[in-house]
């Protein structure tokens, strides 16, 4: 039998196009001069002051034309002579004063004014409209800068917004078995649980609309709606009954945290990190260690299992963190702008406090599943096992545009509890297993006997400090080679949770202060 699913949750429509996605279709036969030059203005006076590094407005702006050239690779942008110049071979189309002052407004109209004079006399400039140079002109510039700073045009900018903002339904998994549609999940707390829809229910009305022989994608149509608005949902349940179950439609963020026990552990995997992750792992790990099955078969330890964990909010995070950590650092991100600038701390209290904790990752894990990685590590509360990490650990900040886009514009690095930048550098777990099963059984042998593998690998690691050069970044990393996830990553964890020598042998000494100035912020 075929089964699959789909997420009531999200229902998303994708349209393909037949030109680039900031192609306009029947392009105007002006430039948008006056929301050009908005769009510049706005968007340099944002990035000036926040950009990783200082790069001079007179920079920006020459990068940012070379995108009329990256459009039609006849034209040439320069700056000689104190102006602004473009020029065609052998002919020049037009010159301005290049601005004596760090005013973003006068470098934007400058920019707008070169942009207006090679929609005159390009057609391929023409054909990718307004939205088109302004694309180009923000893809040059952050070609320069660093991987994840870009601009995103007014219509994906609309769809990430509608994205971010969740999407308003049940809390619903579907799965189709034969010509019924049956619930394979309820997020715990979402409102569909709450009516009292349980898994393996069987849908059988939407608002009094039969659903058998329905294709999933339509039931989960009927069943999401605006926030706050009631869907009437006929389920049978085990018992064999129908029942019609009111439902006020909410939002409900994705199931991020799922829990089984793994032999004497308790493993928890966590898929990324939204806005209810950490609520919903300490609810998890809280009921786990006090259920009536624990009383029975205690846990023995912890395996919080990142692996291919992309991230999501740094807050949450740090949220979970904070349930596991005694007081002090986490994280803390650096950058040039004051508010760039901060530190997350854990405060006091921790969730079992006595238990070992095993942290698994592998080389897809980043950004906030590497930020709580590091942080576990380097306070001495948790063994990582896995291979390098994806090492993403740059923070952008959002600017809306005029034109309805949006500038996303990195502006700070983020910091390990002991100082060293995840950015290129990554976790490097004090557990390798992807050298081979030989190399991890050897390593999990020495640590049984009280002797650690990689500590002259993850010393050299916690010593790194910015700027690193990706060269010796590589160097560190090759201790332990970003691979994906395998079945010897649980064999370890688990390994270590029943040989409490290996595990002590393989933990990092906790810091004397958790928040010390090693991190260069206060």
């Amino acid at each position: 039998m075929i089964r699959f699913a789909t997420l009531l949750s999200v229902l998303l429509a994708a349209s393909a196009y037949a030109e680039p996605a900031w192609a306009e279709q029947g392009a105007p036969a002006a430039f948008n001069a006056p929301l050009a030059t908005s769009v510049y203005s706005t968007a340099l006076a944002f990035m000036e002051p926040r950009t990783l590094d200082p790069v001079p407005l007179a920079q920006l702006t020459l990068w940012g034309l070379h995108g009329l050239t990256a459009l039609d690779p006849d034209l040439a942008v320069e700056v000689r002579d104190g102006a602004l110049r473009l020029s065609l071979p052998n002919r020049p189309l037009a010159s301005t004063p290049a601005p004596q002052t760090e005013d973003p407004a006068a470098w934007a109209t400058a920019a707008t004014q070169l942009s207006t004079a090679a929609w005159t006399a390009s057609e391929r400039i023409r054909r990718a409209g307004t939205t088109g140079v302004i694309t180009n002109f923000f893809d040059e510039i952050f070609n320069h800068l660093d991987p994840y700073s870009r601009y995103v045009p007014p219509l994906e900018a609309a769809e990430d917004r509608a994205r971010r903002s969740g999407s308003a339904g049940a809390g619903l998994t579907l799965t189709a078995e034969g010509r019924a549609v049956l619930v394979q999940r309820a997020v715990a707390d979402g409102p569909g649980a709450a009516a009292g829809i349980r898994a393996g229910d069987a849908i059988l009305a939407v608002n009094g609309q039969p659903t058998r022989g329905i294709g999933l994608a339509t039931v989960a149509g009927w069943i999401a709606g605006p926030e706050q608005t009631r869907v009437a949902v006929t389920v049978r349940g085990r018992d064999g009954r129908a029942r019609t179950l009111d439902v006020m439609r909410a939002m409900v963020p994705p199931e991020t945290v799922f829990t089984e026990r793994l032999r004497d552990a308790l493993l928890i995997r966590v898929t990324e990190f939204d806005r209810e992750t950490a609520a919903r792992l300490t609810r998890a790990l809280s009921g786990a260690l006090s259920g009536p099955a624990t009383t029975a078969h205690p846990v023995a330890g912890i395996i919080l299992d990142l692996r291919g964990d992309p991230g999501g909010l740094v807050r949450e995070a740090a949220g979970v963190a904070d349930q596991l950590l005694p007081r002090g650092i986490i994280a803390s991100a650096v950058g040039r702008d004051p508010d760039a600038t901060r530190v997350w701390h854990s405060t006091d209290g921790q969730l079992a406090e006595h238990l070992p904790v095993v942290v698994v990752v592998d080389g897809r894990t980043a950004s906030a599943a590497e930020i709580l990685t590091a942080a576990l590590a380097d306070r001495g509360r948790a063994v990582v096992v896995g291979s390098a990490t994806l090492g993403k650990g740059l923070v952008q900040t959002i600017a809306p545009l005029p034109d309805g886009g949006e500038l996303l514009v990195t502006w700070s690095r983020l910091l390990a509890p002991r100082g060293w930048p995840l950015q290129g550098l990554g976790v490097l777990p004090q557990v390798c297993t992807s050298l081979g099963q030989n190399v991890l059984q050897s390593e999990l042998d020495s640590l049984d006997q009280g002797t650690q593998p990689m500590t002259e690998a993850i010393a050299r690691h916690r010593a790194a400090r910015t700027p690193l050069p990706p060269a010796q970044a590589v160097a560190i990393r090759a201790a332990c080679p970003a691979a994906e996830g395998s079945d010897a990553d649980l064999t370890a964890a688990t390994f270590l949770i029943r040989h409490p020598v290996a595990y002590v042998t393989a933990l990092l000494p906790p810091l004397r202060d958790a928040g010390d100035a090693s991190l260069g912020v206060q």
